[in-house]
C-alpha cells in the first residue's frame, strides 16, 4: 500500500526530529561539564528552556517566566521561592504594560 503525502511528511518530520535530537545529544556530550553552555539546573529537561524560547521566538518577558519556572528549586544556591517570585514579577510587569503603566510600576 502506498503512503499518503501526509504520512510521508509526518515520517520526514519524525526523522528530522530524531536527527536533531541525536545532534543535540552529541553536543551535550561535548560540553557536559560546561556550566555556561549546559548548566546543571537545565540538564534535566529534554529541551533546555533557552532552546524552546528561541525556537519559538518568545518575547523577553514570556521567556523569562518560562526560564524561572523551569529552574525553580533546581539552581544551586537559589531558593525555589525566589525563582517563582522572579517569574511572578515578569508576569506583573507584563500586566502593568497591558494596563498602560510603566512595566516596573509597583502595585
Amino acid at each position: 500500500m502506498r503512503k499518503s503525502r501526509d504520512q510521508e511528511i509526518i515520517e520526514h518530520i519524525r526523522e528530522d526530529r530524531a536527527r536533531w535530537r541525536r545532534s543535540m545529544d552529541e553536543q551535550k556530550k561535548k560540553t557536559k561539564n560546561d556550566q555556561v553552555v549546559h548548566p546543571n539546573h537545565y540538564e534535566r529537561w529534554a529541551v533546555e528552556p533557552v532552546t524552546f524560547i528561541m525556537d519559538n521566538d518568545l518575547e523577553f518577558w514570556r521567556g523569562n517566566v518560562i526560564k524561572y519556572v523551569m529552574r525553580a528549586g533546581l539552581k544551586e544556591g537559589q531558593s525555589e521561592v525566589t525563582d517563582l517570585q522572579k517569574a511572578k514579577r515578569y508576569i506583573e510587569m507584563r500586566i502593568n504594560q497591558l494596563e498602560g503603566k510603566p512595566p516596573n510600576a509597583v502595585s
